[in-house]
């Protein structure tokens, strides 16, 4: 069993690998895009500010994934790992539930190609249509929160997924981990 925390910029592909991890291992996919796009919709007309939004979908999806360890599940958590919070409670639920945990990066330098993604992509609510600022950009690129200490994994998405899925799978299958 494993939990894989994804990583990686909006649009750099993260989805993409874990739907194919996910078919692969059997493993669930908890999607903080869909849990926060539900609770927009949800809660479209409560007036509600996005950083309260924002902090509610993440314990949802924390909520999930405790539950689906609990019940023998190996979990893959898609969302863009910003906060060095979300690392620190990953490696928790992973020690808690006795679970290898997994940390890969899908990594794109050019925001050109990412605008393109995201503005061909179907969009979710919760999802950004295009990054204006490439001082934004470039900082989210140089400063991804990763784990101390725990090997990871960082794959060049902008790559066919047919070139590095491999990689992924025999770095999960990699006994020496956390």
């Amino acid at each position: 069993m494993f939990f894989l925390q994804m990583s990686g910029f909006p649009g750099s592909g993260k989805s993409t690998l874990a739907r194919q991890i996910g078919k692969e291992t059997s493993a669930v996919i908890i999607d903080h895009d869909i849990v926060k796009s539900a609770l927009m919709k949800s809660l479209n007309k409560i007036n509600i500010d996005e950083k309260n939004l924002g902090e509610v979908s993440y314990n949802i999806d924390w909520s999930l994934i405790d539950f689906h360890l609990s019940q023998g599940h190996s979990v893959i958590l898609d969302s863009p790992c910003f906060y060095t919070e979300m690392v620190e409670r990953a490696l928790a639920l992973s020690k808690k539930h006795n679970v290898k945990y997994k940390y890969v990066e899908c990594y794109i330098e050019d925001m050109n190609e990412i605008n393109h993604r995201l503005k061909s992509r179907k969009r979710m609510r919760s999802q950004i249509q295009q990054t204006q600022s490439e001082e934004r950009f470039k900082d989210c690129l140089m400063n991804s929160t990763k784990p101390s200490n725990t090997k990871t994994l960082t794959v060049d998405s902008s790559l066919p997924l047919d070139t590095y899925i491999n990689d992924v799978i025999r770095y999960l299958e990699d006994e020496f981990a956390i």
